[in-house]
């Protein structure tokens, strides 16, 4: 089969500046070579990248792209233009992957059916400008109900779920009796996701261990601006509380994995939290994760099994936390256990295996318009 996917304006490939979108298809688009297809990948230039070149048998073509502005419009904008320019160098194929907004759009009506559009955040009424593409795939519960929301009933069997995938294979992960008493946190530092509340929340603990906040602030790179990195850092102002920073190179981000206990991600974005990759990473490096009650991460997180789910829309989300924190770090019987089963993500969620889901939903498409 011949797979091309068509990446976003504003990220390069392979991903250099981050993009959990980025990482996964770059890490998918090898995997479908290696299970013999043929695959293309088609994304903006970046200024270390040649036009074009192979990895791992995947063709890179680069184009023109943009960096992110900060306007929805100039970004909407910016994303027609460099769609424009992305749809002429789509080689021939069977399917075309697409994070962008206007590909499903834009393409003719014959390349519009073979499109398998990745819906990677809550659809905001898009939807049903997307009535010619093939499919249309969820990461997670939410999602899928979300996109069938916006469609007639009749159209809802176009819907699939397949979720996000590992973008890494672990090496000798470890279980918590081997990690440091440590919490971690990887993201963006941002309001939406909820770094107040665990500054907050880690006041109020027994027995709060240090916290590291792997992530940037800036909000070029996505994060919340320097007024809210001064308010955490406000926040965490006598407490045993690092910021990082942005963490680019996988090998020292899962140096950070490797070493903690437990993860938080006590995540606020009702609306913008799709599926959570990052406590997913955690997981596979054997961390505990504690996560807000939103329904995507209910999909892999088992509250008291392989993880903890604590309810963060509560008038005391904060004492709510709190209270969890305590509770795990005063039982450390029930670490290697939880661990051991938050290991097994690397088998249900590893990238061969979400990979032949994916192929599956291909075929589909390409025997539809053969």
């Amino acid at each position: 089969m011949k797979i091309c996917i068509l990446q976003g304006a504003f990220l390069p490939v392979p991903p250099h500046l981050g993009g959990a979108v980025e990482k996964m298809w770059f890490s998918l688009g090898a995997e479908f070579v290696r299970q013999g297809h043929d695959v293309s990948h088609v994304s903006r230039t970046w200024e270390s990248l040649p036009s074009e070149e192979n990895i791992d048998g995947v063709r890179h073509f680069r184009i023109k792209g943009h960096d992110t502005p900060s306007g929805g419009i100039k970004l909407k904008l910016l994303d027609l233009l460099y769609t424009r320019r992305a749809l002429q160098v789509i080689p021939d194929c069977d399917v075309v992957v697409t994070n962008t907004f206007w590909a499903p759009i834009l393409a003719r009506k014959k390349l519009a059916r073979r499109m398998f559009v990745d819906v990677a955040r809550m659809p905001k009424g898009q939807m049903r400008f997307y009535g010619r593409a093939g499919r249309l795939r969820a990461n997670s519960t939410p999602v899928a109900e979300a996109i069938r929301a916006e469609l007639p009933d009749s159209e809802h069997q176009r819907v699939v779920m397949v979720p996000n995938p590992l973008p890494f294979k672990t090496q000798a992960p470890e279980l918590t009796d081997r990690k440091e008493k440590i919490l971690l946190y990887v993201g963006r530092v941002h309001p939406e996701k909820g770094l107040h509340l665990l500054l907050q929340a880690m006041s109020k603990m027994n027995t709060p261990w240090p916290l590291k906040i792997v992530g940037p602030w800036q909000v070029e790179q996505g994060g919340g601006g320097e007024a809210y990195f001064r308010e955490l850092s406000r926040l965490a102002s006598g407490m045993n509380v690092e910021f990082v920073g942005p963490v680019y190179d996988s090998e020292v981000l899962n140096s950070y994995y490797r070493s903690a206990t437990l993860f938080v991600y006590p995540s606020l974005a009702e609306k913008g939290e799709t599926f959570g990759l990052a406590p997913l990473e955690a997981m596979a490096w054997g961390c505990i994760p504690i996560v807000s009650s939103l329904a995507c991460f209910q999909d892999f997180i088992k509250h008291e099994s392989n993880g903890f789910i604590f309810d963060h829309r509560s008038s005391d989300a904060a004492i709510s936390l709190a209270a969890i924190l305590d509770g795990i770090i005063a039982r450390p019987e029930i670490w290697h256990d939880c661990s051991q089963q938050a290991l097994k993500v690397n088998d249900t969620h590893s990238t061969s295996r979400i990979a032949r889901q994916f192929l599956d939903e291909f075929s589909l498409i390409a025997d539809e318009i053969s």
